[in-house]
């Protein structure tokens, strides 16, 4: 007689559809957790953004623009006090690290289909970032409304939670 032990096919079966199950609600219920996670990250990024805009700002007397000259600190171009400039946060990056400030990079938005905005008259500027959260407390004490010149929009719907910062 033959003593056989171990499992059966249907008990492996059964035992891989409960860790399949578990696996999906562990991942379903993470996936708040993830957008959090993002969020919390751009909010985060705006602000190291803003460090680099500032020192920028202390070393050259105006905010980056795409009408200036080039290097950095040259003569500003008339367009950019009068005529408010909207540039890509990876373009923003290049002026600033090319800046010579110690800033080496400039961080993107975690979702590669999605970028932050920066808008300068030279003066004043406005960073923006779409969250993932339109319920995200960051959103209460973000500015809604840009003041004029600048005119990136930062209204907030359920679609589009723009956070916006504005100095």
């Amino acid at each position: 007689m033959y003593n056989k032990k171990g499992f059966t096919l249907i008990e492996i079966l059964i035992v891989v559809a409960i860790i399949g199950i578990l696996a999906s609600v562990v991942l379903v219920g993470l996936g708040p957790l993830q957008r959090q996670g993002r969020d919390a990250r751009r909010i985060s990024d705006i602000k190291q953004i803003q460090t680099g805009l500032e020192l920028y700002y202390t070393k050259c007397g105006y905010y980056p623009g795409a009408a200036q000259a080039t290097p950095a600190c040259g003569a500003r171009a008339a367009g950019l006090v009068t005529l408010p400039v909207t540039i890509a946060a990876a373009d923003l990056g290049g002026i600033i690290i090319g800046s010579a400030l110690g800033v080496s990079n400039m961080p993107e938005d975690p979702n590669a289909s999605r970028e932050y905005q920066y808008q300068s008259d030279g003066t004043v500027y406005v960073l923006r970032a779409q969250l993932d959260d339109a319920n995200n407390r960051a959103l209460q004490g973000d500015v809604d409304t840009v003041a004029a010149p600048l005119t990136l929009d930062c209204t907030d719907t359920a679609a589009a939670p723009f956070y916006c910062v504005q100095l």
